[in-house]
């Protein structure tokens, strides 16, 4: 177009309009349109207004398409009306095209609304009120529904590229808000006639397919859409559209004869699979497995038989298609000898195939011939190399233990360990009996001779003792620990090569608990008794005490005094009644004061553990010091808050302070200051 070759841009055109349906497309495509027309007079005139309603028929439902009908209706105003016929034409070709805009819930319903309620009153106003009137609800619906409609448009990406899926997170957020704004669409919600409602929703699935055109799922979900609602043709038409735009799917190759043959055109779903298998050069097993299902469906068990001897030369075929033309003929054409001879044809190419054994043997079990299956195991077992092997012996082991005597079972099994101790290092632990094995002979589907607790103890040690004998590359430690990098995937330490060793921790390295101060004793020594260790440090009763006393060092005086007065305990959980015994009976320095010596800290030795626990004279001990703080409430509670800054009132609040504590026998009183406002603390 700015060259003007307009020849090629026609072209371009007639490629894209229809496979894209955007709005600004179409905007450029009347551009090019009235560029011609506009100069031919009455019959350039006719060309734009079919162009005009060629594009609001495919693109009018679109969201964005206010401006469009805006400009159409504009388009339809300049129009010269030489007659009063023409002119009468002319209102009535604006009127209808106001009617078809405002009832589409479109960004600029709302100005088109307004325009229209203008024209019609420009026009007649005793006319207008009863249009309006007529057309009211019908907007209304329209406006409502958009703006239920603008929450999911919102949420797409208008500028996405039809790429194929690659699984990122912006792809599926994307596949998300299609899917939401089509179950939107589907639901009819302007309350429509049914073919105006199919229209709405086949144009959301196809401004969807713009952007999710790599997307099997959604052209399936588009042609099961339109046969669900009868619409068979438009059905097949998108299929034949997903064919082009992924030749090589599999699954929309499958549902699309599916639809043919559902619909009884069983040579249109024929003609799909023959187009899908091509030469049969680089068809798949899968495919013609399903072609010779198809086949046996529509054509009869002579024309199944004909591409099954077909199929067989094929480079890709494998042992799968001769169990399923096996199992069609055993199972459907009731022909067991046919079965029978397939499987014995198939089991000279696929002798290497345990699971083609595996169904050879199920085959077998279900003509009661146990005979054939033992050959066949010992057949299958003599060929096969012993990694290949373990399904197959334990198909065998499984079927001694249905259908044969303890005699042959036991057989089997031991038959079993010795040839697949070839695959280990250390073939006598796989020799040795386990209890596994008891388990394997009798259970029964999902019945079980044992607890689920039981069965994993079980499953634990047999995972142990296949890793028993390993070695590890890096050595043990001198005193028996391992090195955290030797553990198993499952967390488990590595043994060492002698069986059996128990691996102790280095007990040197040990830090300890709490403190391990002795009732009666001062904070700061821990004891008078003290061994020196490598380290400089000193061990009390086997504990080290440095540690200890820094930590005292570092804590507040009255923190300090606290921790210095609990009794030791052994273990991490010491008894709750012998700490709030030790709490309410100790004295708590304020927070200005010193810590004193250590005869000052302490009222009397503290009781031991044995002594306390239970007693009653630490109940009542609890009660009467819960009395006395309630009585304190009061002047805690005022002591707590700030002081008032009348300096008369501080002096009458500090008076009243020592007048309570002197009223008090047996106890010492320590007070801030009044215009502080610092905490009394007071010991029983």
């Amino acid at each position: 177009m700015a060259v003007n070759n307009d020849e090629a841009a026609r072209q371009v055109f007639s490629r894209c309009l229809l496979n894209c349906l955007q709005v600004p497309l179409w905007r450029c495509y009347i551009r090019f349109i009235r560029k011609f027309n506009d100069k031919k007079g009455i019959e350039g005139q006719e060309e734009t207004k079919k162009a005009f309603e060629f594009m609001l028929n495919y693109v009018g439902a679109d969201i964005a398409s206010g401006p469009v009908w805006m400009e159409y209706i504009a388009y339809l105003r300049s129009l010269p009306a030489q007659t009063t016929v023409e002119e009468s034409q002319r209102m009535t070709a604006i009127r209808k095209t106001y009617q078809r805009a405002i009832v589409m819930p479109i960004h600029h319903v709302e100005q088109l609304w307004r325009d229209y309620e203008n024209f019609e009153n420009t026009v007649s106003r005793a006319l207008a009120k009863g249009l309006v009137a007529e057309y009211q609800p019908k907007y209304n619906s329209a406006r409502a529904v958009y703006r239920e409609r603008k929450k999911y448009v919102d949420e797409i990406d208008w500028n996405m590229l039809a790429v194929p899926p690659s699984g990122s997170s912006k792809e599926e957020v994307q596949w998300m808000a299609w899917k939401k704004l089509l179950n939107f669409e589907k639901g009819n919600p302007q309350r429509t006639d049914n073919a105006s409602a199919v229209k709405r929703i086949a144009f959301a699935y196809e401004q969807c397919l713009m952007y999710l055109y790599h997307y099997p799922d959604m052209w399936y979900d588009y042609a099961t859409w339109h046969a669900k609602n009868g619409s068979k043709d438009s059905a097949i038409k998108v299929f034949q559209r997903a064919l082009k735009a992924l030749p090589d799917s599999e699954l929309l190759n499958y549902a699309y004869a599916e639809l043919e043959e559902s619909h009884g055109a069983a040579q249109a779903a024929k003609k799909v699979y023959e187009n899908f298998l091509g030469d049969g050069v680089n068809a798949t097993s899968l495919s013609h497995i399903q072609f010779m299902r198809f086949l046996r469906r529509t054509e009869g068990v002579e024309a199944a038989r004909k591409y099954f001897l077909d199929a067989r030369k094929s480079p890709n075929c494998t042992y799968h298609v001769y169990v399923a033309y096996a199992m069609m003929a055993f199972c459907l054409d009731k022909d067991a000898k046919l079965a029978h001879n397939i499987f014995e044809a198939g089991l000279k190419r696929f002798m290497h195939e345990p699971s083609y054994i595996l169904e050879y043997a199920d085959f077998l079990c279900r003509l009661n011939d146990d005979r054939n299956v033992r050959a066949l195991f010992e057949r299958a077992l003599s060929s096969l190399p012993p990694n290949e092997s373990v399904e197959v012996w334990n198909r065998f082991v499984k079927f001694e233990q249905t259908y044969g005597d303890l005699a042959s079972m036991l057989k089997v099994e031991q038959r079993r360990k010795e040839a697949l101790s070839r695959t280990v290092d250390n073939g006598e632990s796989t020799l040795e009996n386990s209890l596994q094995e008891v388990v394997s002979r009798y259970n029964f589907m999902d019945l079980w001779p044992c607890s689920s607790k039981e069965l994993d103890h079980l499953s634990r040690q047999e995972w142990l003792s296949k890793n028993l004998d390993k070695k590890t590359e890096n050595p043990p430690h001198a005193n028996g620990a391992t090195n955290p990098s030797d553990r198993g995937v499952l967390g488990i330490p590595n043994k060492s090569n002698v069986p059996g060793k128990i691996v102790y921790p280095d007990v040197s390295r040990m830090a300890t608990y709490a403190p391990s101060q002795k009732p009666g004793h001062s904070a700061p020594a821990l004891s008078d008794v003290s061994n020196t260790t490598q380290n400089g440090s000193t061990i009390n009763n086997g504990v080290t005490t440095t540690a200890t006393n820094d930590i005292l060092k570092n804590l507040p005086p009255s923190l300090a005094m606290f921790v210095a007065t609990l009794p030791p305990v052994e273990g991490p959980s010491p008894d709750v009644d012998v700490v709030i015994s030790i709490c309410l009976q100790s004295n708590l320095m304020p927070a200005g004061g010193k810590i004193g010596t250590p005869q000052q800290l302490q009222t009397g030795p503290a009781p031991s553990t044995s002594d306390v626990s239970g007693s009653s004279k630490f109940k009542q001990t609890r009660d009467r010091k819960r009395k006395q703080r309630q009585d304190e409430d009061e002047t805690s509670t005022v002591q707590s808050q700030p002081g008032p800054r009348d300096a008369f009132k501080m002096r009458q609040l500090q008076k009243a302070q020592n007048a309570n504590s002197s009223s008090r026998t047996g106890g010492s009183a320590s007070y801030g200051s009044g215009f502080s406002g610092d905490r009394s603390v007071s010991s029983g």
